[in-house]
């Protein structure tokens, strides 16, 4: 099924699809896509801008790489995408910008997915508190998976990944034909984005969600952008289709 045009419906109608979508992510990701040792569920952060996300996490305190079993080897499969760029990320200046990020459950959180939403642009605050704590994530060795389905704006002229890299210390600028963005952080000692530049009228391609910076799980984000779309209301359904 082809990318939709989510600017054609209002934000409440896609804020309705983003919470459905995200549950169905993780109905994939627990039936047997994930090791037996880990589990996804969406989380709500309170006082954030970031409302609703998917969270992975281990039942034990993370592995070191060498022993972490499940998954694809990024060795023997490199993820199937458009863009691979890293930065060496200066340590000094990972300490002066360390923020703790905590959730009350005892488990180790190792990965996010996040699907940007039109409230993560509508401000100034809005795009800079998702992107500090994106690159506080980053930091702090979490990996993440986000997708926009939304076209850039003047808060982000390259989309939510430019802004976020820029952060980082990097740059980038997508296709023009391809403005919409799926990005896989690889949160290890050296951080790597595998870009998957998209556009409306596209099929999504699986996209890796790191578990460490050896292994990742592909996620299929066409099959379940697919079942969640088909249980939309008719009404909507042919606000987008025509």
């Amino acid at each position: 099924m082809p990318m939709h045009d989510w600017t054609r419906v209002k934000a409440g109608t896609y804020h309705d699809f983003h919470c459905r979508w995200l549950a169905e992510i993780t109905n994939h990701l627990n039936r047997g896509l994930l090791p037996g040792d880990h589990y996804a569920q969406v989380e709500q952060v309170m006082g954030s801008m970031i409302a609703d996300i998917l969270t992975l996490r281990s039942d034990e305190p993370e592995p070191e790489p060498a022993e972490t079993g499940g998954g694809v080897a990024v060795a023997l499969s490199p993820p199937r995408v458009r863009i691979i760029d890293s930065l060496e990320v200066d340590l000094y200046a990972t300490r002066a910008k360390h923020i703790a990020i905590r959730h009350g459950s005892d488990d180790n959180i190792v990965a996010l997915i996040e699907l940007v939403s039109p409230g993560n642009k509508s401000s100034d605050f809005a795009i800079r508190t998702f992107v500090d704590k994106t690159a506080a994530a980053l930091r702090q060795n979490c990996h993440l998976l986000i997708i926009d389905p939304f076209p850039p704006g003047v808060r982000d002229p390259h989309g939510i990944h430019g802004v976020i890299w820029e952060e980082l210390g990097g740059n980038y600028q997508p296709p023009p034909d391809k403005q919409l963005t799926m990005v896989a952080y690889d949160a290890g000692w050296k951080k790597t984005a595998y870009v998957e530049p998209f556009a409306v009228g596209d099929v999504l391609t699986p996209m890796p969600l790191f578990l460490t910076s050896e292994r990742y799980v592909p996620v299929p984000l066409e099959e379940s952008y697919t079942t969640t779309f088909e249980a939309m209301p008719r009404r909507w359904r042919q606000v987008l289709e025509a």
